[in-house]
């Protein structure tokens, strides 16, 4: 007998081991996503709990809710993505000469 771990992979068939990566690699995918919204719930409720104490910082929490405003919009809105876009940009322009 062998402390050696033995690899079971390597005695089923190529569909099975691709079964076995895919399932995987879901299961690690679904786990990040769950860690991403609860680090983004944990932001926006100290967005919301916390006010600004300067411009900056209020264009900070702008830009965040801009962000994600612009990610829901379809492909075909380019007149919103602009608008979006060109705002972030003035943000930006103002940010620089503070």
């Amino acid at each position: 007998m062998s402390d050696e771990p033995l690899d079971l992979d390597k005695h089923r068939g190529i569909a099975a081991q691709k079964a076995t990566e895919i399932r995987r690699a879901m299961t690690d995918v679904e786990s990040r996503a769950r860690e991403l919204r609860e680090r983004q719930s944990v932001l926006e409720s100290g967005l919301m709990s916390l006010a600004a104490t300067s411009w900056p910082e209020a264009a900070a929490k702008a830009r965040y809710v801009l962000n994600i405003y612009a990610a829901s919009l379809s492909p075909d809105d380019t007149r919103h993505r602009d608008l979006v876009a060109a705002i972030l940009a003035d943000f930006a322009r103002l940010d620089g000469q503070s």
